[in-house]
C-alpha cells in the first residue's frame, strides 16, 4: 500500500491546497488515489473525494480506536495505486500533551512517511533550522521531502533550496509560487464546501494542473512507494467498500429494508461516506431529495434523515419552498422518525436568523435559530444517552462526536426532552443535546457510526420497528391471523 501524510509547519499552510492538487494531478496521470483526512471536517473531503473521484474517508484519533483507523485505513487503501492523507493544523498539533493523537501519531501509527507543506513567505536561512527542528522533536518519525509553499519567485525559491540542501538531508519535492487562482473561496466554517462552488469540478482541474507544475510527482510517488509493508487490522465495523459518493448503484437483494429519504444539496451535505455506508448496511435505501428544488419527500419513507450543512445562506429558497416544508411537518406529527444532525436541527426549527434576514423553516422544533459572528459550540463533544434517548441501540450509551456551529436555538418551552446530556461540550445549552419531539432526534452534535452497534444500525433498527409497529396498528389480527 503505497501511502504518505500531507502535514504542515502549522496551520494555514496551504495543505489543503497541495493535498487537492496531488491528489488531482495523480488522478489525471491514471493513478487510482485514495484521500484520507485526519480530524472530523467534512469540506476537506468534499474537495478531496472531488480531486480523486473517490470517496475520502476521515481518520480521528478521538472518535475511532488504534484498530478502527488501521482497518478502515487498510480496507479503502488497498484498492487504490497510492492512499495520500491529509493532516489537520500541524505535524505535531494534537488535543494530548503528550502527542497521542497528534498527526505525527498517526503517522506512526499508519507507517506513513511525512511530506511536510512550509509556508515560505518573509523565509530564507531560517527555514533549516524549522525542519531541523521538525526532524528532532520525533527521530523516529521519517519527513522524507518537503513542499515550498507560497515562495516569491525564482531567487527566493533558489535561496531555499541552497539553504535546505546544505543544513538538512530532506528532499525539496516542489516549490509553489504564491498563486491567487490556488485559492480556494472560505466562509466561518473553513472552505466552502464543493457542492456550492459554481465551478468546482475547473477549480480542481485548475489546482492540479499548477501543482503538477511545480511539483515532482514521480518524487511524491516514491515517497509513497517507500512506505514499509502494511499489514491492517481485520475489518470489524458494518461498513461496505463499494459506496460511490454521489452514486446510487444497485445492491443486493437485502431482506426488510428501510426507505429513509436523505437531504442531499446545497444546503445539505455534511455525511461521511462510511455513515452512509453503515446505514446501507444495516438495511436502508437511501433516496436522496433537494431541500431548495424538490415540492415533495420521495414516496412511500419509512424515514428522514436531515445531515449538517449551511442552511443560513439558503434561507430565501429553503423559506421559498413551502410546499416541502408543509410536508415535512406533517410527516413528523405523523409519526415519521427522524435524525437530523446541526443544520438539519436548525431547519427543523421555526425560523433562522442570519445577517439581519429572517426565514420561515419547517417549524416541527418549537425554537428559534440565530447565528452568531463566534462558534457557539465548536470541538469534540461526549454524550450520556438520558432515559428519553428514543433508539433502543443507543439507550444507556455514552458516544463522542463534534460540534461545529455558530447557531443557538432560542425560545424553546421549559421541559422539552432531550436524548443527550453533555458531558463535554456545548450541544443544546451546555448540558443537554438531542431534542425529542415525536419521533424526531435533533441536535447539534454530529455522529460518526463505525461498528455494528453504531447510531446507524441504531436508527434503522429505531425506523423499522417504528414502521412494523405502524403496519400492526393499522393491520390488526382478524380471525386470531396476525397481519
Amino acid at each position: 500500500m503505497n501511502r504518505l501524510l500531507v502535514s504542515a509547519a502549522h496551520k494555514s499552510s496551504g495543505k489543503t491546497t497541495v493535498t487537492l492538487g496531488l491528489c488531482a494531478a495523480l488522478s489525471a496521470q491514471g493513478q487510482r488515489v485514495q484521500p484520507f483526512k485526519k480530524g472530523p471536517d467534512y469540506i476537506d473531503p468534499m474537495w478531496l473525494a472531488q480531486a480523486s473521484r473517490r470517496p475520502c474517508y476521515n481518520l480521528d484519533p478521538y472518535l475511532m480506536s488504534s484498530a478502527q483507523i488501521r482497518a478502515l485505513f487498510g480496507q479503502h487503501a488497498r484498492h487504490a495505486d497510492i492512499s495520500i492523507v491529509e493532516g489537520n493544523k500541524g505535524l505535531y498539533d494534537g488535543l494530548a500533551l503528550d502527542g497521542s493523537n497528534s498527526n505525527a501519531a498517526l503517522a506512526h501509527l499508519l507507517e506513513l512517511p511525512v511530506l511536510l507543506v512550509i509556508d515560505a513567505r518573509g523565509m530564507t536561512r531560517g527555514i533549516a533550522p524549522l525542519i531541523l527542528g521538525y526532524q528532532a522533536f520525533d527521530k523516529n518519525l521519517r519527513i522524507g521531502g518537503v513542499i515550498l509553499n507560497r515562495v516569491g519567485g525564482s531567487r527566493h525559491e533558489g535561496k531555499l533550496r541552497a539553504v535546505i540542501e546544505h543544513y538538512t538531508d530532506v528532499p525539496v519535492l516542489g516549490a509553489i509560487a504564491e498563486d491567487e487562482e490556488l485559492a480556494v473561496a472560505e466562509r466561518h466554517l473553513g472552505l466552502m464546501p464543493s457542492s456550492e462552488h459554481a465551478d468546482a469540478q475547473q477549480q480542481v482541474q485548475r489546482i492540479g494542473a499548477r501543482i503538477a507544475a511545480q511539483v515532482d510527482l514521480a518524487a511524491v510517488r516514491a515517497l509513497a512507494a517507500s512506505a514499509p509493508r502494511f499489514t491492517p487490522e481485520p475489518v470489524n465495523t458494518s461498513v461496505r467498500p463499494e459506496l460511490v459518493e454521489g452514486l446510487r448503484q444497485a445492491q443486493p437483494e437485502r431482506k426488510d429494508i428501510v426507505r429513509i429519504a436523505i437531504a442531499r444539496d446545497q444546503a445539505f451535505g455534511f455525511y461521511y461516506p462510511d455513515d452512509l455506508q453503515a446505514l446501507e448496511a444495516a438495511g436502508a435505501d437511501l433516496l436522496p431529495f433537494d431541500t431548495l428544488r424538490d415540492a415533495a419527500l420521495p414516496p412511500a419513507i419509512d424515514g428522514l434523515f436531515i445531515g449538517g450543512g449551511f442552511p443560513e445562506l439558503f434561507l430565501p429558497q429553503l423559506q421559498g419552498n413551502a410546499a416541502l416544508r408543509a410536508q415535512i411537518a406533517d410527516v413528523i406529527e405523523a409519526g415519521l422518525p427522524v435524525y437530523a444532525e446541526c443544520g438539519g436541527l436548525m431547519y427543523l426549527a421555526r425560523s433562522i436568523t442570519y445577517q439581519g434576514q429572517t426565514g420561515r423553516m419547517v417549524g416541527a422544533i418549537p425554537g428559534d435559530v440565530v447565528m452568531h459572528k463566534k462558534p457557539v459550540g465548536r470541538g469534540y463533544v461526549n454524550l450520556a444517552a438520558s432515559a428519553a434517548m428514543p433508539w433502543p441501540g443507543l439507550q444507556g450509551r455514552e458516544v463522542r462526536g463534534h460540534e461545529f456551529h455558530y447557531s443557538s436555538i432560542e425560545g424553546l418551552p421549559t421541559g422539552l426532552p432531550h436524548a443527550w446530556r453533555v458531558t463535554r461540550g456545548h450541544g443544546i445549552d451546555g448540558q443537554v443535546d438531542g431534542l425529542v419531539h415525536r419521533k424526531v432526534l435533533a441536535g447539534y452534535a454530529h455522529l460518526r457510526s463505525l461498528d455494528a452497534d453504531g447510531w446507524a444500525p441504531a436508527f434503522v433498527d429505531f425506523v423499522r420497528r417504528s414502521r412494523d409497529a405502524a403496519r400492526g396498528a393499522a393491520q390488526p389480527e382478524v380471525a386470531g391471523v396476525a397481519p
